[in-house]
């Protein structure tokens, strides 16, 4: 959810900082099944079946960041997508590190006012002995801030910056240097 607010918010500022949305439109990603294959499989263990099939969850859960960095490596020249790969090395690092689960902590879930429901696959949970946690979901969104309250982690952070760096620059904003990946702006060729 907090992914979707950043991309609304890049969205809602792109003309304010004199880009033009309607480049999103003319955008030529490569492999852009890749990812839909990622967020499918994702879709599939974490809402459809977080009760079924447990055997499988957390190896499609790693499985889904393998067809991620297909789609990364192959759009890696597009302004803010080496930030995202960043952000989804990191998190691709600790959930493997974990046997397939991003580790949290406690007092991250808490805040966000988190809880765990057993028999049901969680892609980030509090684990007894967390590896690479400092990578996990460590921060928190307060459950005070309704439908936006949750956990993020470093990597997550990464995404969201890569992600404004991504929908700025290609819209030409002036929020992104040309030096970083902006395309040209209207009227500046």
């Amino acid at each position: 959810m907090i992914l979707l607010a950043v991309l609304v918010l890049a969205i809602v500022t792109v003309p304010l900082a004199g880009g033009r949305l309607g480049a999103l439109g003319e955008i030529d990603l490569r492999r852009p099944w890749a990812i839909m294959v990622a967020i499918g499989l994702q879709v599939l263990i974490i809402s459809v079946f977080p009760d079924r099939f447990e055997a499988l969850h957390e190896p499609v859960h790693v499985l889904s960041y393998v067809f991620a960095a297909v789609f990364l490596v192959a759009n890696i020249r597009l302004p803010g997508v080496p930030l995202i790969a960043a952000g989804a090395l990191c998190n691709l690092a600790a959930i493997v590190a974990n046997g397939g689960v991003m580790p949290a902590s406690r007092a991250a879930q808490q805040a966000a006012g988190i809880v765990q429901q057993e028999g049901h696959f969680v892609n980030s949970g509090v684990l007894e002995d967390p590896k690479l946690l400092f990578l996990g979901d460590v921060f928190a969104i307060p459950e005070s801030w309704p439908v936006l309250n949750n956990v993020f982690s470093v990597g997550d952070v990464l995404i969201a910056l890569g992600a404004l760096v991504f929908v700025h620059g290609m819209c030409g904003s002036r929020l992104v240097p040309a030096w970083a990946g902006r395309r040209s702006r209207p009227g500046h060729a």
